[in-house]
């Protein structure tokens, strides 16, 4: 059969098996070339057979119940009540104890169908699976709470429930489960497949109090087990108040699930509750939601989504959005002076690096402001390390010889001065041997179409120039004695401006923003601003 030529198909009983296997083997024969078929083989009589002349033949009809597997394991009932078997039923109660494989069950009263192989169960149900073994109460508890879940076992609690030993079917009513830090509960509980099941009516937390402070509130959750949550009518709720809902949401079991809430006060804000909900959304999309209250501005909401993407996901983009109707735009806390801030105030921001192969990569960092004050106000230690944020897309070629890199940059907010760089293009020659011998050598040679932006309103002119920048090096290193490193190296730097500018007459206002560096950027002579 695995050759595609041929098969027998054997109903040879008892120890006329032996020979038969024996001379099938001494005529060259093998399981590869010509596999055998038995129909008519008990267990003991395989046990008898010569194990190599049989490995890859196949053998029907007897079913091997004496291998010890979850599936053969025997059922084990023992409860402190009566117990009874009566038509196939066996039934216990009080304390009752059922140990099944890796599987063990507790309940005040049960009943097993060896028909059907389903145990109907009432009272204190927990049932503990994929657990090598289990401890079962030694004394009598109305609760039983003396046995604990461990790392490696699902657990589920339920009021009355009928689990199938076969299938490993649930179902339930009033049922938990836990798998640390998440715990479920639902009204009513039925297994959809192996390890996954329909809640309806359920609650989702990571908070282990029997009131949680925090917890989701769906309609219906289907649970796989290790792997995801998908609600469906979903409510979040911080303690018994509803705070945001969705129609869909999806929680991988792999990622971390949080809340938090944080209290502030500024004298700008007034006082202040921050709270954000982190959650993934798919596999490869991981969503953060906000919603902050501040006595003196308002309601602000901004959603946070990171994706991974691409071969492999290892590329990223990280999108950040938040809006705020500012009741009090106006108000200032600097010595800066503020005018025609909107009450509409928003940002928007896109971080991206997409690996196109394993040497080209783009990388694109976008922001979008409302006004020029919105990071100042509300992301206070952004604004501090880059008060005013960069727009640039880029291309990057790398090779162990040299790196060749595109980049734009653009003014997307007309109230910051920027310098435009559309495009600019960079070849960098990485520090190499020349034809293998003591001298290195190494360049940089870039290309740009450069143009000043001024803010909007600020009265100066826009202008630009073509720039052609090349430099070059050579170097010789050595070390004397051990120890002794020196560097010998000569160079030329050469810039050529398509156009220059004569600044003498030009009159510039300091800008009134501390934050903003009161003196021009490096400039070649001529052209402020384009380097």
């Amino acid at each position: 059969m695995a050759s595609g030529s041929a098969c027998v198909i054997s109903t040879l009983n008892g120890d006329t098996n032996v020979p038969f296997f024996k001379e099938f083997a001494n005529a060259g024969l093998t399981s590869e070339n010509c596999p055998v078929v038995s129909f008519s083989i008990s267990e003991d009589e395989f046990r008898g057979l010569p194990a190599k002349q049989l490995a890859g033949h196949l053998g029907c009809w007897t079913y091997f119940m004496s291998i010890k597997t979850p599936e053969n394991a025997p059922i084990e009932i023992t409860s402190t009540g009566e117990t009874t078997y009566e038509n196939s039923l066996a039934t216990a109660r009080d304390n009752v104890a059922i140990h099944i494989g890796n599987t063990d069950i507790y309940a005040d009263y049960a009943q097993y169908n060896s028909t059907t192989h389903e145990v109907k169960l009432r009272g204190h149900v927990r049932i503990y699976r994929d657990k090598p073994t289990a401890t079962i109460p030694t004394k009598p508890s109305r609760r039983h709470n003396d046995e604990q879940p461990d790392q490696n076992s699902s657990f589920y609690h339920a009021d009355s429930g009928i689990y199938n030993i076969d299938t490993k079917q649930i179902r339930a009513t009033n049922m938990r489960t836990e798998a640390q830090p998440y715990f479920l509960s639902g009204q009513n509980v039925s297994e959809i497949s192996e390890k996954a099941y329909l809640i309806q009516n359920g609650t989702f937390t990571t908070h282990d109090a029997p009131n949680p402070d925090f917890h989701l509130q769906a309609r219906t959750i289907r649970v796989y087990e290790k792997d995801r949550v998908i609600f469906r009518n979903v409510t979040l709720y911080v303690g018994k108040v509803p705070v945001f809902w969705w129609p869909y949401l999806y929680q991988s079991l792999s990622d971390a699930f949080s809340f938090t809430v944080t209290p502030a006060y500024l004298s700008s804000w007034g006082p202040s509750l921050l709270t954000q909900v982190t959650f993934p959304i798919t596999d490869d999309i991981k969503g953060r939601i906000r919603l902050d209250y501040r006595g003196r501005r308002g309601v602000a909401v901004g959603f946070d989504p990171t994706i991974e993407y691409g071969k492999d996901n290892n590329s990223w983009a990280k999108i950040k959005t938040y809006y705020i109707q500012d009741q009090n735009p106006d108000i200032n806390d600097t010595a800066v002076p503020r005018k025609d801030v909107p009450t509409g105030r928003y940002r928007l921001s896109l971080q991206d690096r997409t690996n196109f192969s394993d040497d080209i990569y783009g990388i694109a960092n976008v922001t979008k402001l409302s006004d020029q004050f919105v990071m100042q106000d509300f992301y206070q230690g952004e604004f501090t390390i880059d008060p005013n944020p960069d727009n640039v897309v880029a291309l990057t070629k790398t090779n162990p010889f040299y790196t060749l890199t595109g980049i734009a940059r653009f003014q997307a907010n007309e109230f910051f001065e920027t310098t435009q760089r559309l495009p600019e293009v960079v070849l960098d020659i990485k520090r190499h041997a020349l034809f293998g011998g003591p001298i290195f050598y190494e360049s940089e040679t870039g290309f740009a179409d450069l143009r000043l932006q001024f803010p909007e309103g600020s009265g100066f002119e826009n202008y630009g120039s073509t720039r052609l920048d090349t430099f070059h090096q050579f170097l010789y290193p050595n070390t004397y004695f051990g120890w002794l490193s020196i560097v010998p190296r000569v160079g030329f730097r050469g810039t050529y401006y398509g156009e220059t500018r004569d600044l003498g007459k030009t009159m510039f206002t300091p800008n009134p923003n501390p934050f903003i560096p009161d003196f021009l950027l490096p400039f070649a002579p001529n052209f402020p601003g384009a380097a």
